[in-house]
């Protein structure tokens, strides 16, 4: 919002500047500028402010519910006269004008347009009924146009999407938009940042935690919502809009991940039925959006699931030898200790025990290496099959819905286009009806390092892991009260026992690109 020095009395102007779309530059801000400035000249006006109200849509905001725009109607006695360039620029539709109308009559406000039908200015004289009427007449045509621009820009966008090409608005999560070669239209492609949160809600996920949890996680870290992030991208300021659940959810479920063209939450598809893509490079595969899928879905209601790795070298391998649950790290007088926590379950424990972290963790690594350290470490890695049933239930949804629909098709192009889809659909379910499932494949191969050098790199979380892939298994015995001092540790580690014949294969492999 500008404001300008008025130090004479006389005709006091504010010019009001509305653009939808930053980057149009057939009606800039600039010009608009101008022209209004150009106006209030001719009526021999001040200017005394400019209102200018960008990515502001007039079919989607009253001028009342425009931010600067707004704020200056609040204070009719700071102007006079508001000029716009066009009356697109002020309304685009009869309801608006009115209302703007009744305010103008109401405060004694001139409304005026620099450039008019035919192209010459216009002034609305709101004590006239004829100019009423003008005026409601001219608000009528804005509207028209407004609509028929709506209806170009909906077909458009719709052959844009059956092209598989990007059609403006927001972009789907973890892709931005790309020019396509030879500049014939926008694609999509991953935006590596993006992709990088989408990579951290999986692993979060598929850990147990909770869609809620994870969008804690991601406003933690000031990771930018889908909005926030594309409000960025268009230059304009975020909102600072938060991560929920269920756009935590929304983001993950989405079939744009597969590289999916969607609209309105459906997946588009081509006249053989099958998806049309919106890039080439997808951010997941079909099996891995599965996972996901199933991760979701088979979530009990009301879990938690943000329970937080705690770090502890031994968790899952030190068990208690007398009632063979878990042992747990804990805090103890200036140190830790790891303890048997069965009766903290309602479980009860003959001979429940506690041992000092560091004398444990010591020793389990001693051994462990000694009998590990020189072995090669193998990796499982998984070649991905290809499973046709998933997109068989998404054509079959989707054919349901089509023949709910077909008794409400009434002319015979409304039937040939119901049928075109039918057909379609039916024709890629027939080619997956045909096709086996493809079980994936696992190999194991060498890394190259063995588990000393793994264990050397590797933080307590990774340690742990490889403990556990090994079958690593420790036990702890209650030990006889009395003793010297000198002899703890000792009498401490005489209580362990240890199972060192798990496999030699490491349990965590990775899928084979």
């Amino acid at each position: 919002m500008t404001h300008t020095n008025n130090d004479r009395p006389g005709l006091r102007a504010l010019v009001a500047v509305r653009l939808s779309v930053r980057t149009d530059e057939s009606t800039s801000p600039k010009r608009q500028r101008e022209a209004g400035e150009a106006e209030a000249r001719r009526l021999g006006a001040e200017v005394v402010g400019y209102a200018e109200d960008l990515d502001v849509s007039a079919t989607r905001t009253t001028p009342f519910e425009r931010p600067e725009l707004g704020d200056w109607l609040a204070r009719p006695d700071d102007f006079d006269v508001i000029v716009w360039w066009r009356l697109d620029r002020a309304v685009r539709s009869m309801g608006d004008m009115a209302e703007l109308t009744r305010w103008a009559k109401r405060h004694g406000k001139r409304l005026v347009f620099a450039e008019g039908p035919g192209g010459s200015s216009l002034e609305l004289d709101m004590t006239s009924i004829m100019s009423e009427l003008i005026t409601m007449l001219l608000a009528f045509a804005a509207q028209m146009e407004s609509q028929a621009i709506k209806e170009r820009v909906t077909s458009a966008n719709a052959a844009l999407r059956a092209m598989g090409r990007y059609s403006g608005g927001l972009p789907p999560y973890g892709y931005a938009p790309v020019q396509r070669p030879a500049g014939e239209g926008w694609t999509l492609a991953q935006d590596p940042k993006r992709v990088e949160a989408i990579e951290t809600m999986i692993r979060m996920l598929l850990d147990g935690n909770a869609p809620n949890a994870i969008a804690f996680h991601l406003n933690s870290k000031d990771i930018l919502t889908p909005r926030d992030w594309n409000d960025v991208r268009q230059g304009r300021n975020p909102k600072g809009r938060k991560w929920v659940g269920q756009t935590v959810k929304r983001v993950l479920l989405s079939p744009s991940l597969l590289g999916h063209q969607t609209y309105a939450g459906s997946v588009v598809r081509d006249g053989n039925g099958l998806p049309v893509s919106i890039t080439s490079d997808p951010i997941l595969t079909r099996d891995r959006f599965e996972q996901i899928k199933a991760a979701l879905g088979e979530r009990p209601k009301g879990a938690a699931g943000n329970r937080k790795d705690t770090g502890a070298l031994l968790l899952g391998v030190l068990h208690c030898a007398s009632c063979k649950g878990r042992m747990y790290r804990v805090p103890a007088h200036g140190y830790s200790v790891y303890v048997c926590r069965a009766r903290t379950k309602g479980l009860h424990c003959e001979a429940s025990v506690a041992i000092k972290t560091d004398w444990v963790e010591e020793y389990a690594e001693r051994e462990f290496l000694k009998e590990w350290g020189g072995f090669p470490v193998l990796e499982r890695v998984t070649y991905p099959g290809y499973d046709p049933r998933p997109e068989l239930e998404e054509i079959t949804t989707e054919l349901r819905e089509l023949y709910a629909v077909r008794e409400s098709r009434r002319s015979r192009v409304g039937l040939a286009i119901w049928q075109e889809q039918v057909d379609a659909l039916e024709g890629r379910a027939e080619v997956l009806e045909a096709t086996p499932v493809q079980k994936e494949r696992t190999e194991l191969v060498p890394t190259g390092k063995t588990y000393a050098d793994y264990w050397r790199i590797g933080d307590a979380r990774e340690r742990r892991f490889m403990l556990l892939d090994t079958g690593t298994r420790l036990e702890c015995a209650k030990g006889q009260r009395g003793g010297r001092p000198a002899d703890m540790k000792r009498r401490a580690l005489e209580r362990l026992s240890i199972d060192l014949q798990g496999t030699r294969v490491q349990r965590q492999g990775h899928t084979a690109a």
